[in-house]
């Protein structure tokens, strides 16, 4: 092989190495947190009553259908349905005694 061919390759090699070495992205990883289908966190729902405490902001219209402002309204959402938090997975809720 002629010398110039091979002196081009290892030009491109060592710029390819040193690119992708120095020149790669730092990522963070970012804490993972459980949320519902509706958008909500678990700290925001009663498990008893199937409901959600969390409200949300909706815009409204006058009568002319010009824009009025916001108003906050309750969540809709029935039921958690997002993951469950892995201690009630393994080890499931003692519930009271039943007489």
């Amino acid at each position: 092989m002629e010398p110039i061919s091979l002196l081009v390759g290892a030009a491109l090699l060592v710029t390819g190495f040193a690119a992708g070495r120095f020149g790669r992205r730092r990522s963070t990883p970012r804490p993972v947190t459980p949320v519902c289908g509706c958008g909500h966190v678990l700290s925001q729902h009663d498990r008893e009553r199937s409901t959600c405490y969390a409200e949300l902001r909706r815009e409204t219209y006058d009568k002319k259908g010009r824009f009025a402002g916001h108003t906050w309204v309750p969540c809709t959402c029935r039921q958690y349905v997002g993951p469950m938090p892995v201690d009630e997975v393994f080890v499931p809720r003692v519930l009271p005694p039943v007489d």
